[in-house]
C-alpha cells in the first residue's frame, strides 16, 4: 500500500517515513509541494499531508485535490491546532487531522482507518467471498485454510484486495510491488499473478486484456 508522505522537516519525516514502511506501508516522502505533484499518478492509497511548507501550505494541495475529484484520503499533520485550522482542512475535504506533537501509532492506527473507509473495509480483517485478509497479522485464508504466500504474493493479493472488484493496472502494480533498486517487469508481474492463482484460486483474479487484473469475490 504506497503513502504519500509530506513533511519537510528531516528529522521527523525520516522517522515518519520508517515507521510507515515498519508498518506495511510503501511510502514516498518529499519535502515540498512541487515534489509531492508528480508522485500523486503512482495512486497513492493515501496523503500525509504537513501545512507549512517551504513553497506553500498542504491546503494548496488537497483543495487541488478534491477540485480535481480525487478522494483519496488525505491525513493533515500540523503544530497549527486552532480550531479555525481544523475546520479548514476538515471543510476542504480532509479526512483526518492530527495534530504535533503527536505518537506515531495514532498517526498509523489514523492513517489505517482512513484507508479501510475508503476502501469500503470496517476492520483489519478484508473479507471478499470466503477469502479473508488480515492486514494486521499477515494472514490469508480461504474458507477455513491458511494461504502460504511469499512476500511479492502478498503485497499483489492487498494491492488487488484493496480495489476489489475494480481493475488496477499493470503498471501500477509493477510500480507497488518493485522499487526502484529492483527489476520489475509485465513478464514478472505475469510469474506473481500466476502463483498467487495457484494458491488462491485461479477464478478470483480476473485479467483484463490491456488493464490490468481484478481481484473477484467467488
Amino acid at each position: 500500500m504506497r503513502v504519500l508522505l509530506v513533511e519537510d522537516d528531516l528529522q521527523l519525516g525520516s522517522a515518519l517515513c520508517k515507521a510507515l514502511q515498519q508498518s506495511g506501508f510503501d511510502t514516498v516522502w518529499v519535502r515540498r509541494l512541487a515534489e509531492s505533484r508528480p508522485q500523486l499518478s503512482s495512486d497513492p492509497v493515501a496523503i500525509v499531508l504537513d501545512i507549512n511548507l517551504p513553497d506553500g501550505e498542504g491546503f494548496t494541495l488537497l483543495t487541488e485535490l478534491r477540485r480535481g475529484g480525487s478522494s483519496v484520503p488525505v491525513v493533515i499533520m500540523t503544530a497549527r491546532d486552532s480550531l479555525s485550522d481544523r475546520l479548514r482542512g476538515l471543510e476542504n475535504g480532509a479526512d483526518d487531522y492530527i495534530v504535533k506533537p503527536f505518537a506515531v501509532a495514532e498517526l498509523i492506527a489514523r492513517l489505517r482507518a482512513v484507508v479501510r473507509r475508503t476502501a469500503g473495509f470496517a476492520s483489519d480483517q478484508w473479507t471478499i467471498g470466503d477469502l479473508v485478509i488480515d492486514v494486521s497479522r499477515h494472514v490469508v485464508s480461504v474458507g477455513s485454510d491458511v494461504v502460504s504466500l511469499t512476500p511479492k504474493e502478498y503485497r499483489l493479493l492487498v494491492e488487488l484486495g484493496q480495489s476489489a472488484g475494480r481493475v488496477v493496472s499493470r503498471n501500477t502494480l509493477i510500480e507497488r510491488l518493485w522499487s526502484d533498486a529492483e527489476e520489475g517487469s509485465e513478464a514478472a508481474l505475469e510469474v506473481q499473478v500466476h502463483g498467487l492463482r495457484k494458491k488462491i484460486g485461479a477464478g478470483r483474479i480476473r485479467t483484463v486484456r490491456g488493464a490490468g487484473y481484478s481481484l473477484e469475490s467467488v
